[in-house]
């Protein structure tokens, strides 16, 4: 005969077996959600990290097999009619260098940068204090003409929502042939593991400090980790711009990178960094 004491023990392993299942299967949740994300915003790499941060990613010149580290999003199959006009004349730089450039900018100044798009311009207010080393690499690089002609090459229409850019291939592949550190990620803007609509953050390779010229701008709040560094805000009249491009959606997952075109033919005809 069960004493009442063995059952209250029997009960007891039981309550604790059942805890133990939840908290497991919550785990295996998160982790599955946190990659998927990773993988979303990821840079996709040729061959190896090593080769993106050295600054080997050259486009066309490099004949790697493509390893794709994204997770296809599920997005409408029929094309909405692009909404945005003809990209100006001119190619894609295609620029690399070998090391960061110097900190050059002002952390007690405002910057900000204009993505001059053939969908509207994008005006975004830049977080120097908080994010210099980023926004430092953005004001080279948009000097130095490294944008220009650059294709938005990913749209994500579920889950999270976001405009991914800064490739000049096109292919979410391509850098600048070094990397900067992740900065800001205690930004007060991100609560909750929720990157607000109107948030400008770096894409990186899934690990830490692996930044290069690869970012995305969010059109809607985004449930995303702490792992991407915010060094910007788009204004109102960019944040109709992005609406646009969203509204016309993506196309179908690339099948071999995985990635999600966005429907509108997005190009950044001219990138320009000021300080006011």
């Amino acid at each position: 005969m069960v004493t009442q004491e063995q059952r209250r023990r029997q009960l007891a392993r039981e309550k604790f077996l059942r805890q133990q299942q939840r908290r497991t299967s919550a785990r295996r949740k998160a982790r599955t959600r946190n990659a998927v994300i990773a993988s979303v915003l990821g840079v996709v790499l040729i061959g190896s990290v090593a080769l993106y941060t050295t600054g080997a990613l050259k486009g066309d010149d490099d004949k790697t097999t493509t390893s794709a580290e994204v997770t296809p999003s599920t997005v409408p199959t029929g094309k909405a009619p692009d909404p945005c006009d003809k990209p100006a004349g001119g190619k894609p730089a295609e620029l690399t260098w070998k090391k960061e450039p110097a900190l050059a900018v002002d952390k007690s100044a405002d910057y900000t940068m204009k993505l001059a798009t053939n969908c509207g311009d994008i005006d975004i207010a830049l977080k120097a204090k908080d994010a210099p080393r980023t926004v430092n690499s953005f004001d080279f690089l948009a000097g130095k003409g490294y944008f220009d002609h650059t294709p938005c090459h990913r749209l994500t229409t579920e889950g999270i929502f976001v405009l991914q850019c800064g490739d000049p291939t096109g292919k979410g592949n391509g850098g600048p042939g070094y990397t900067i550190p992740d900065e800001n990620l205690k930004d007060p803007s991100l609560k909750g593991d929720t990157y607000p609509a109107g948030t400008v953050a770096m894409a990186n390779t899934s690990q830490p400090d692996t930044g290069g010229s690869q970012f995305f701008l969010v059109y809607k709040d985004s449930p995303l980790p702490p792992n991407y560094t915010p060094f910007g805000t788009v204004g109102a009249d960019g944040m109709k711009v992005l609406e646009k491009i969203s509204a016309a959606g993506a196309q179908p997952a690339d099948p071999t990178t995985g990635m999600t075109a966005p429907n509108a033919t997005v190009v950044i005809n001219k990138a320009t960094v000021a300080k006011s």
